[in-house]
């Protein structure tokens, strides 16, 4: 387990120190908009869930446009929904201050939220509101934080709102963590006063797991508050199926061009 573990400490690193000279590829072959930050941010994911050695499988038809929501195990979802999907993200302002990870979010394009504030929320709605008309997902967790999985908190509205009033289609996915070894799902979850080293720490040192993700169909909602009730509500039946485990990586996701 430890020589796991410093292994897939160097190859993180290694991937880590790699993305920045990326981006300025990415920056030399053409003006760094909005869509080509998430390509770059979902070739990093890529990379970095290699690193880790964490498999995808996923189910249901990839989402090309509009509102993505889900629920919300750890900070592993990022980049695992960036992997399959380019998309941006609506994460919560603390994050943007992290070391090192708060850059990468940023270059990425991902939107920030203090949701103790009106003003950060309403400005935040707006943003969303201009990107729902570019060919890349906008992807953001109505619970308002992470959980151990066990059970699924009441989707905030809030956000639902530019997609509902610009009839942009709302897709609901699920996330779940199934470990190689039988560890139990919440023992991968970042959730609570959690210590993001520790954690980080305990997920490479796992022999291995799946994150199986389950794609909803898209819908057009008339209300916010039916938005958010209805996608929790898709959100916890897709949780409650059992899906197969893979037994190899999954295919190579789409990308938008």
């Amino acid at each position: 387990m430890i020589f796991r573990s410093v292994r897939r400490a160097v190859a993180l690193a290694s991937v880590l120190a790699l993305c920045i000279p990326r981006l300025w590829l990415y920056r030399l072959r053409g003006p760094l908009t909005l869509e080509r930050r998430a390509l770059w941010g979902q070739a990093t994911g890529r990379q970095i869930m290699a690193a880790l050695g964490i498999r995808i499988k996923v189910t249901g038809r990839l989402p090309q446009r509009g509102l993505l929501v889900s629920n919300h195990l750890s900070y592993l979802d990022i980049l695992i929904y960036g992997t399959i999907v380019p998309c941006f993200f609506v994460a919560k302002a603390e994050i943007g201050r992290w070391p090192f990870f708060g850059w990468m979010s940023r270059a990425g394009g991902t939107l920030y939220v203090d949701r103790s504030s009106r003003a950060s929320a309403e400005s935040v709605t707006d943003q969303i509101a201009a990107r729902l008309n570019l060919p890349v997902m906008v992807l953001f967790f109505p619970e308002g934080t992470s959980t151990d999985g066990s059970q699924l908190l009441r989707f905030r509205s809030r956000l639902f709102t530019p997609a509902v009033d610009a009839g942009a289609p709302v897709t609901a996915a699920a996330i779940r963590y199934v470990p190689e070894n039988g560890t139990p799902e919440r023992d991968l979850c970042w959730f609570g006063d959690a210590a993001f080293l520790p954690h980080l720490l305990k997920a490479l040192g796992v022999s291995g797991f799946t994150a199986e993700v389950h794609f909803g169909e898209p819908h057009v909602y008339a209300d916010r508050r039916a938005a958010a009730d209805a996608t929790q509500a898709e959100v916890q039946a897709m949780r409650s199926r059992s899906l197969p485990i893979p037994s190899s990586v999954s295919p190579e996701p789409a990308i938008v061009e």
